[in-house]
């Protein structure tokens, strides 16, 4: 069984006339611990499957399986569990929290979580230390560099410990030097067996994953293994 399986999949937005097919027969597994990008020109849908694979939004038609669990059912409430134990984003912007310290931003996913105060606090200075930024704990993030937010956006996937990394756009806002060593860091989390999924147009980025999808007019045009960046 595969950690992820689209079947026949199709998103469709507006209604009757106003209506607009984002995506149209998706067929798709991936497996458990896979490195896999998502490339695509602008407005080719790989955003809006994205989100369906993210449990952010739910498909028209089709059938979405998320380790052996019919998604397509699921209200907003169990959605939101489902991402919260199964699923971390990183966004291009990184969506961090500017008015707040690197510590509330890390420690965000784990406040649904039972836990007590020192557990979640351990548990963030683990991951930070682990990127190199634990000196930054207390730090507000709105003074950090470019460089230092994108370990801040890793380390807030880290903590949470689930399966699944989603990545939308990760180096957008990165010049070559901090992008280069983003998808590193993101391979030494495939190493450790995370599932990760990028959407990217950069061909350089699509490189240090394993295999690459393309997608064109909301429909899979090409699905295949990659050869990993020098």
């Amino acid at each position: 069984m595969a950690l992820i399986e689209l079947h026949n999949i199709k998103k469709v937005y507006g209604k009757a006339e106003y209506s607009t097919v984002a995506l149209n027969n998706i067929n798709l597994c991936i497996e458990k611990g896979e490195f896999v990008s998502i490339m695509g020109p602008s407005g080719s849908g790989k955003s809006t499957l994205l989100n369906i694979i993210g449990c952010m939004d739910i498909p028209s038609e089709g059938e979405y399986r998320l380790n052996g669990q019919l998604i397509n059912q699921l209200n907003d409430q169990q959605l939101s569990k489902i991402r919260n134990k199964t699923i971390s984003f990183v966004f291009q912007n990184f969506a961090l929290m500017q008015n707040f310290s690197v510590y509330d931003n890390v420690a965000l996913p784990l406040f649904k979580r039972k836990m007590s105060a020192k557990d979640k606090k351990e548990k963030v200075v683990y991951y930070l230390q682990k990127l190199g930024i634990a000196d930054l704990l207390k730090k507000n993030v709105s003074l950090l560099s470019g460089g230092q937010k994108q370990r801040v956006a890793i380390a807030r996937a880290m903590v949470a410990e689930t399966d699944i990394i989603l990545a939308d756009e990760p180096t957008g806002a990165l010049d070559q030097k901090n992008g280069a060593q983003f998808m590193e860091l993101l391979c030494q989390l495939n190493e450790e067996g995370k599932c990760l999924i990028v959407i990217t147009h950069d061909e350089n980025v699509a490189r240090y994953t394993k295999r690459i999808i393309r997608i064109v007019d909301g429909t899979i045009t090409a699905d295949r293994k990659a050869e990993m960046a020098q």
